[in-house]
């Protein structure tokens, strides 16, 4: 046989392998592209069955939490938040903010309206206290005589400090988890909305008027953050996050958005993108951090706020407070009832690679 009729005899359904490489780099990218969607993350709405508007979240880890909101509604899960229970309401009142240390041991900021203020002596705010676990709640006046103390966050540490504030300046603590609380002096007048402590001794505080606060005493003295170019002149400050005593993020209004790396003596201006009123902010480290607020407006970075970038949240209801118990799960509450959380999409299944055909 020669050369010729030995060619003319090779078996024509094997291709050459050359003519392969199309295909293998579809699949390449075909992989990369499955690899990306199950990185991906999205936010998807929750049933909470009620129409309040929720004011805080909590959650233990993954799967117990605990939502809050107007006219004392308390919802609670045990399976992340595909189903919510309604609680028995511990009071008629404003829930504006809970905390819980344990399964059992919890706290809730109550806020009366002035048009149901029945006697002149009557606090306009005050905590309950839970130790089953909300089953039952005890009422604990912190203002003392100021009665028209009105608060709407607080603060607690697993050394069992907490801070709980408000307006006017208004700031309580406590030295033996919650048994009794003392006013501390804050160099402000202003409404104080949110803070952050990372132990019984380090902490700050945000409010209206562009006010930032840091301690290192617990709360005993407190020193004024300077703003770079004077560029938050009037912002009104609502929320800020700490991953160390070094590094914070502060937002706020008309979307605004500031960071310190020397522990809140200095801080600049970062470019959200939005202009909606920023109401929460929490980082995860220094790199990845969500901010929501208004107009179901999210925003998240991974670049520690060099870039933001909106995401979808499913809503256009004010989004009132973030939680997160991890990188991959989260949850937003707001305005009529509305919780949205946050988890990984599933990821596709990889395309199977081509076959080559071998003879024999």
């Amino acid at each position: 046989m020669n050369k010729k009729s030995f060619k003319s005899s090779a078996p024509s359904f094997i291709p050459h392998p050359a003519s392969y490489i199309p295909y293998l780099v579809v699949f390449a990218l075909l992989c990369l592209c499955a690899g990306r969607a199950g990185a991906a993350s999205v936010w998807a709405r929750q049933q909470s069955n009620t129409m309040a508007w929720l004011h805080a979240v909590y959650f233990l880890d993954a799967e117990r939490g605990w939502a809050v909101g107007s006219s004392g509604a308390l919802l609670q899960t045990t399976d992340g938040g595909q189903t919510w229970a309604k609680m028995r309401r511990p009071t008629e009142d404003a829930l504006r903010d809970l905390y819980f240390a344990d399964e059992e041991r919890g706290w809730l900021v109550c806020e009366r309206s002035i048009y149901l203020l029945k006697e002149k002596d009557e606090p306009r705010t005050y905590l309950m206290k839970t130790t089953d676990g909300g089953q039952t709640w005890r009422r604990v006046n912190v203002t003392a005589r100021d009665v028209d103390a009105r608060l709407v966050r607080a603060l607690f540490t697993k050394e069992g400090r907490a801070w709980a504030f408000g307006e006017a300046g208004v700031l309580y603590t406590t030295h033996d988890g919650g048994g009794s609380w003392v006013r501390q002096r804050v160099p402000t007048r202003h409404l104080l909305l949110g803070g952050a402590f990372l132990n019984g001794e380090e902490g700050w505080l945000v409010g209206a008027g562009a006010t930032l606060l840091q301690t290192s005493d617990g709360g005993e003295t407190w020193r004024t953050g300077a703003i770079a170019g004077q560029t938050a002149a009037g912002v009104r400050f609502t929320a800020v996050s700490f991953v160390d005593r070094l590094r914070g993020w502060a937002v706020g209004s008309e979307g605004r958005v500031f960071v310190t790396t020397d522990g809140g003596r200095r801080w600049r201006a970062q470019v959200s993108n939005v202009t909606a009123d920023l109401y929460d902010v929490k980082f995860l480290d220094e790199r990845e951090g969500w901010a929501s607020g208004a107009e179901g407006i999210l925003i998240h970075t991974t670049d520690g706020g060099a870039h933001w970038a909106t995401v979808p949240s499913g809503t256009t209801h004010p989004l009132e407070r973030l939680f997160f118990v991890s990188r991959e799960r989260g949850w937003a509450v707001g305005f009529g009832g509305t919780i949205v959380a946050y988890a990984p999409a599933a990821a596709p299944l990889a395309p199977r690679a081509p076959e080559l055909k071998r003879r024999g």
